[in-house]
């Protein structure tokens, strides 16, 4: 099994789409249309997966990213990786996450991401948790807000829990 990295192109669009819709996943052509026109326009890069030349997953790296704490430090961060279930626990994951550190660490000593809190994310918050990313003290946000102490909330894909790590060799 070979896996390769490369940046998104602008026919990866219906590709990806296409195979996250055929498991259901609600991935519309529009939202990588999108991503290729924020890479070209410099506020994010798309990083590709292929398994011996077939799709097998995607990563993206804000340049600017929304949550407060990483736009105030001007850390980049990891956003929506996914991969195929297909091609999960042969690497795929692994192998976008360390183009995507080294990609970051030209520009930026650290690097953020943000994992969600229900069981869905099990496997992500381990894998980020064995390479080395911590929370970033800030405490959990849901729909983009911090929430507080004894705040009732849904354990749903908005209840976050960003991380940050260290890169070395960067800059």
């Amino acid at each position: 099994m070979s896996v390769s990295i490369r940046r998104l192109r602008e026919d990866d669009a219906s590709v990806i789409s296409t195979a996250f819709s055929r498991l259901g996943w609600s991935k519309p052509i529009t939202q990588y249309q999108a991503y290729y026109r924020q890479q070209e326009e410099g506020s994010a890069t798309v990083l590709v997966a292929e398994v011996d030349g077939q799709f097998a997953g995607y990563l993206k790296i804000e340049w600017k990213p929304e949550y407060p704490p990483f736009a105030e430090q001007s850390i980049p961060e990891i956003q929506d990786l996914n991969v195929l279930p297909e091609f999960r626990r042969r690497g795929v994951a692994s192998a976008l996450m360390d183009h995507a550190e080294k990609t970051v660490a030209r520009v930026s000593p650290e690097v953020g991401i943000g994992v969600g809190l229900h069981p869905g994310y099990n496997v992500a918050q381990r894998m980020y948790v064995r390479r080395g990313y911590v929370p970033d003290g800030r405490g959990v946000t849901w729909g983009g807000e911090f929430i507080t102490e004894y705040q009732p909330v849904v354990a749903d894909d908005d209840l976050v829990l960003h991380l940050t790590k260290r890169l070395t060799g960067a800059r």
